[in-house]
């Protein structure tokens, strides 16, 4: 009944940004913690930054001061800046959030995910 979805991949130049947003609806009573992961042929998924209802946020070391998370609880999005892209930047993001559903428990949802490209 809930669904995430991501938004914002793309291709850009080395050096570049892009701003990827995910968006959960259906029936959903509360969003709890929002993670951005990514994943590249040949890589293990791995966890790029986190953030809950309050903050703060969370990045792994080779986005920090690059990447910025931020959400809106109003209307159950989260969004990740990403700046200065690098080639190894090149991966399908994914966006992964606990939500308590309409039968009441919290469970675990993923979006289909959407690529990113750093390239000339």
């Amino acid at each position: 009944q809930v669904q995430l979805v991501e938004s914002g991949g793309g291709l850009v130049e080395p050096g570049g940004s892009l701003r990827l947003s995910c968006s959960a609806s259906g029936f959903i009573r509360t969003v709890y913690i929002m993670r951005w992961y990514r994943q590249s042929p040949g890589k293990e998924r791995e966890l790029v930054a986190g953030i809950d209802r309050s903050g703060p946020p969370d990045y792994a070391d080779f986005v920090q001061g690059r990447f910025i998370i931020s959400r809106d609880n109003s209307k159950n999005t989260i969004d990740l800046q990403m700046n200065n892209l690098k080639p190894e930047d090149t991966a399908v993001y994914y966006c992964m959030s606990h939500i308590k559903d309409r039968v009441d428990y919290v469970r675990i949802y993923w979006g289909q995910g959407t690529q990113v490209t750093v390239s000339s």
